[in-house]
């Protein structure tokens, strides 16, 4: 059809059918590795691929592939890239004596081994056998387990069954049987896949426990502070507040700096978590007499670690919103203190500028008086030295008539003065 097709539908479409799962059937063993390693090491990833394939007759992973699956000389590789994690699985098909003797990466060279990027998370040997479900349970435990509590169940309806007992043994690895009663070979990789992913999610969903444990003793001390400056906000003074806004601002940053640090950790933890449930029901397990479910495990084990998770994390989100609310009261308080303040300031400058104009009025007052003073004193010794030169007139008369002439003229010119400095004023402004 002649239509335009979105860029990145053949991406999106494939991503669906992307990574299928390994088809296996009994005899079989697989060594399974995951590597906590940021997404940064994919290219060395892809090139380590590159070279061991090219080692076994195998083809190179394509440029930007985040998985890779072939069968090369003696054994098949596997390896997908996730977001924080990477995974390997080699697997050995062909008859054996004893599950765990020997290990499907015996034939990977160590120094190849040494140099996968990252932390190894987990790391282990999966058995895959024929059985008929006539199993003896502590047989299995004894000769395969070191005698340790199984976990394990009737998988896929019926079709199989499953065991481990999620410990690391001496030789670093954790172990996993599976027993194929009537499995297609698809049905067991992706058995095999849900029971390695389950173990690999679990271990993910924990790297926030930790954290966790650490995070208890610091929120309790956080609080305390709080309440701390809470009890002394109510009694604060005015000159107390800067202090405390301080210990708040202080309080908020390390809360904040420590909720950036471990929000991912913590919303992983969560996600993580359901995958392993979700995994779990993909497994349709039953029970076998006298053995904890891979449910009843998780449940037993998983849920109280993500519990005291996802407690924390509330608490965490808790006490920054309420530290939050701290600080936006005492601003509210502050800013009502200088509100009070920059009113008595405003009342105190209106007295003063009263008082200044009372005090300019009282010395217009003078300064007419002063005026009319010494003016009335000049015209009566003018009017003396014009007596003394025969002219009629009487100076005391002159002195007095003098007087309301000069006052009204003293006072109209600083009229007409204030009246020029006020229009400067108005001009400036």
């Amino acid at each position: 059809m002649p239509l335009e097709d979105h860029p990145l539908r053949q991406q999106l479409n494939d991503e669906v059918h992307a990574r299928p799962p390994e088809a296996l059937s009994a005899p079989l063993r697989s060594t399974y590795i995951a590597m906590l390693s940021p997404w940064e090491n994919a290219d060395h990833e892809r090139a380590l691929i590159s070279s061991l394939a090219e080692r076994f007759g195998g083809p190179p992973v394509r440029a930007g592939a985040t998985h890779y699956s072939s069968e090369l000389a003696g054994f098949s590789l596997r390896w997908e890239r996730h977001g924080e994690f990477a995974r390997y699985m080699f697997t050995a098909r062909g008859p054996f004596e004893e599950p765990f003797a020997s290990v499907a990466a015996e034939r990977i060279p160590p120094e190849w081994l040494a140099k996968l990027p990252g932390q190894r998370l987990v790391a282990a040997n999966v058995a895959l056998v024929s059985g008929d479900g006539s199993v003896n349970l502590e047989e299995i435990g004894q000769a395969h387990f070191a005698g340790n509590v199984l976990v394990g169940s009737v998988i896929a309806d019926g079709a199989g069954a499953a065991f481990t007992d999620f410990r690391i043994h001496a030789d670093g690895m954790s172990r996993v049987l599976v027993e194929d009663r009537s499995m297609s070979a698809r049905q067991a990789g992706r058995m095999v896949q849900r029971l390695l992913e389950i173990d690999t999610y679990r271990m993910l969903a924990l790297l926030a426990l930790p954290i966790a444990r650490e995070l208890g003793p610091k929120l309790s001390a956080w609080e305390k502070v709080l309440a701390e400056i809470n009890t002394r906000l109510i009694e604060a003074r005015s000159e107390d507040e800067a202090s405390l806004q301080e210990r708040l601002t202080h309080l908020s940053a390390e809360i904040d700096s420590v909720e950036a640090a471990h929000h991912f950790r913590f919303g992983a933890a969560a996600a993580y978590r359901d995958i392993v449930l979700w995994r779990i029901a993909e497994l349709r397990e039953g029970r076998i007499q006298g053995l904890q479910t891979f449910r009843e495990f998780m449940e037993r084990r998983l849920t109280p670690a993500m519990n005291t998770c996802e407690a924390i994390s509330r608490r965490q989100a808790s006490l920054a919103q309420r530290v939050a609310r701290s600080v936006q009261l005492l601003s509210i308080r502050i800013g009502m203190t200088r509100e009070q303040q920059n009113h008595a300031l405003l009342r105190s400058m209106d007295r003063r500028a009263k008082l200044q104009l009372r005090l300019q009025q009282t010395v217009e007052g003078l300064s007419v008086a002063a005026i009319t003073y010494y003016v009335v004193g000049l015209v009566a010794g003018v009017a003396k030295g014009l007596k003394a030169m025969n002219v009629h007139i009487d100076p005391e008369i002159a002195a007095a008539v003098a007087i309301p002439v000069v006052a009204g003229a003293a006072i109209l010119g600083l009229r007409h003065l204030r009246a020029l400095l006020a229009d400067e004023d108005g001009r400036e402004g």
